[in-house]
């Protein structure tokens, strides 16, 4: 990929928000570009490899395989999103690994390469810092429902969060494309039987309805409070 090309690329990155189109270019010129097929591997649990990655189109998935090897998807990342900074900033192995979802196109930082952009634009070092913070925060949260939460329960929160990330308007939401149950499942610890299960008392109760094209979240409100009152007792 040119130089104008990459630098145009990287203006959706959020990391970089905050660069000028020279900046911008002159961060270009250091990386290096990749494509990635749908289902192919980007970075394996354990791999060595330091580099920091930009979505510069496309989607992925992060997960970890447990000693079972069982699979346990963290969170989807889409276009204008990065992943790898742990690695790039304590130099340790990979704790998670990442596939393409779809057709993607990545930009790749080396380490050293980041490390010097969090020096000399102080804007991006927090930025980074922000998105740390929220990653902690958001693992944390998972690690409680997981410790905390019935099965059914963590189906729900599952629920909220993608109704959320979709955009809530007049307490309502549309998931497109509408989750596998293979995908839910993975995202909350347990099988596609149980969310099989789960998805259809939630119908008939009123709280979602299968759409075409989507999942429609009839009630967000109602759904959020039936998992926080289980987090409560």
């Amino acid at each position: 990929m040119g130089k104008a090309e990459g630098s145009r690329s990287l203006q959706r990155i959020g990391l970089l928000q905050d660069l000028s189109p020279a900046d911008l270019a002159k961060v270009a010129g250091r990386c290096a570009w990749h494509r990635y097929a749908a289902n192919q591997e980007v970075i394996g649990q354990e791999s060595d490899n330091t580099d920091v990655f930009l979505i510069a189109d496309g989607k992925v998935r992060v997960t970890f395989f447990a000693a079972s090897g069982r699979e346990i998807a963290f969170r989807d990342l889409d276009a204008g999103m990065s992943f790898g900074e742990l690695s790039a900033i304590d130099g340790l192995a990979r704790s998670a690994s990442v596939v393409a979802l779809v057709d993607t196109t990545l930009a790749s930082l080396p380490r050293r390469g980041f490390r010097a952009l969090l020096r000399e634009y102080p804007d991006v070092a927090e930025r980074v810092m922000l998105h740390l913070a929220s990653l902690v925060r958001s693992l944390s949260a998972r690690v409680v429902e997981f410790s905390t939460l019935a099965v059914q329960n963590r189906i729900q929160a599952e629920l909220v969060r993608m109704a959320r990330q979709s955009g809530v308007a007049s307490n309502k939401a549309v998931i497109a494309p509408i989750p596998k149950h293979a995908d839910v499942a993975s995202r909350v610890a347990t099988n596609r039987e149980a969310v099989a299960r789960e998805l259809n008392r939630l119908a008939r109760e009123g709280l979602i309805e299968r759409q075409h094209g989507g999942l429609a979240v009839l009630d967000v409100d109602r759904l959020a409070d039936m998992v926080e009152a289980v987090r409560d007792i």
